[in-house]
């Protein structure tokens, strides 16, 4: 077993390179021949799109479009974008949906905001509610309060959002009438700057957001406004960056089409999406074991010890990372794991055949033997979290 601290697979994003795969027989290997659009059924394929959601369009509909330019059934995005909003809008296909939960939660925005204007929905899509002349804002006053944003915070959602409150939407309770009181939620500004001002009697402040997921930057929007005494609105946003995907390496629905069309399409590796968590290498026979679901017992974890710590992508132990991506001998990688003590308690298995019941006892005991010593040498199991190449 080793453990590996960088890799060609944490290169940047490269616009529109993606990696198929090919199954059959229940092993995977790479397909670069590029993709037959006439052909009743595509083969599955693997791997991740950087879109470039344009405005108009739900978050749903660019992955209908996309389930049906590549003809693929399994296909899932990570993290909504509304339908005024454009940018970057990751796309996962095939088993790589389920590596969705494993991307970075990281986002960042280019927004506009417009004084002077109230609205039920907290953008300018939504119905005016109070208009006001704003004209008397200075920059140097609004740019004053950018900072009681930055942190963790608290914010509520605007009303017209995809919230659940009681198992309903909150945008539906919203258009139905209803007034439900919105739960707050914890969130975590990075960043927050200015980029322009644009004066007038609805004055515009363009800013740059860097922020954890679950950010509602219309909320932004609307507190500032309501903290200058004008009120405010969201007039455009832009994503830049989500899940470690950027606006600069992304594809438009066309550009998408064009290269199916060239045979010239491949999705992103999830190796390469996964790049920064921390990686593993173990060799075949444990990894078999491994992608069968087992847990499998691995050498000690500690920051302290050069030879077994895990290090992440810029070579620095940290030893409390528990996610890990797990590769076989040979840099395939075979899915995500996640390290847990061994407990003191682990039960041994039994088998129900007492013509072995000798060989068992001395099987038993030697496991028992060995689980006692993990723990005293501070070793851990590393669990499958998701398997992405079953046996």
């Amino acid at each position: 077993m080793s453990f590996l601290a960088s890799r060609s697979r944490q290169e940047p994003f490269q616009k529109a390179s993606i990696t198929c795969i090919r199954h059959t027989a229940g092993d995977a290997t790479p397909y670069t021949n590029g993709l037959i659009l006439h052909a009743a059924e595509e083969p599955p394929m693997d791997g991740f799109i950087n879109l470039n959601k344009p405005a108009g369009w739900t978050s749903h509909d660019c992955i209908a479009k996309v389930r049906r330019v590549l003809r693929q059934k399994k296909v899932g995005h990570a993290g909504t974008l509304d339908p005024s909003a454009t940018g970057v809008l990751p796309i996962a296909v095939g088993r790589a949906t389920r590596l969705l939960q494993f991307l970075q939660g990281t986002k960042a925005y280019r927004a506009t905001i417009r004084f002077g204007i109230r609205t039920a929905t907290d953008d300018l899509d939504g119905e005016v509610i109070e208009q006001q002349d704003a004209s008397h804002l200075a920059q140097a006053e609004v740019v004053a309060l950018l900072p009681t944003f930055q942190g963790v915070i608290q914010q509520v959602p605007p009303s017209y959002s995809a919230i659940q409150v009681d198992g309903k939407r909150l945008y539906d309770l919203a258009r139905e009438g209803k007034v439900v009181d919105v739960p707050v939620r914890t969130v975590e500004i990075y960043d927050l700057h200015p980029l322009a001002w644009r004066a007038g009697s609805h004055p515009e402040l363009d800013v740059a957001i860097a922020c954890g997921s679950g950010t509602y930057i219309r909320a932004i929007a609307r507190d500032l406004g309501n903290q200058v005494g004008t009120g405010a609105a969201l007039a455009t946003l832009e994503r830049t960056e989500s899940s470690g995907f950027h606006l600069a390496d992304s594809v438009t629905l066309e550009q998408l089409e064009h290269q199916l069309q060239q045979n010239q399409f491949s999705p992103t590796a999830p190796a390469v999406a996964l790049h920064h968590l921390p990686t593993i290498q173990i060799d075949r026979a444990i990894a078999r074991r491994w992608r069968m679901g087992q847990k499998v017992l691995m050498d000690a974890w500690k920051s302290d010890s050069a030879s077994s710590s895990i290090l992440d992508n810029s070579g620095v132990s940290e030893s409390s990372h528990s996610i890990v991506c797990v590769f076989e001998e040979g840099d395939r990688f075979i899915g995500v794991g996640e390290f847990i003590p061994v407990p003191t308690d682990m039960p041994v298995e039994q088998s129900n055949d007492p013509s072995i019941d000798e060989r068992q006892d001395h099987n038993t005991q030697s496991e028992e033997a060995q689980i006692q010593q993990a723990v005293h040498e501070g070793q851990m199991l590393l669990r499958p979290r998701m398997v992405f190449v079953p046996v």
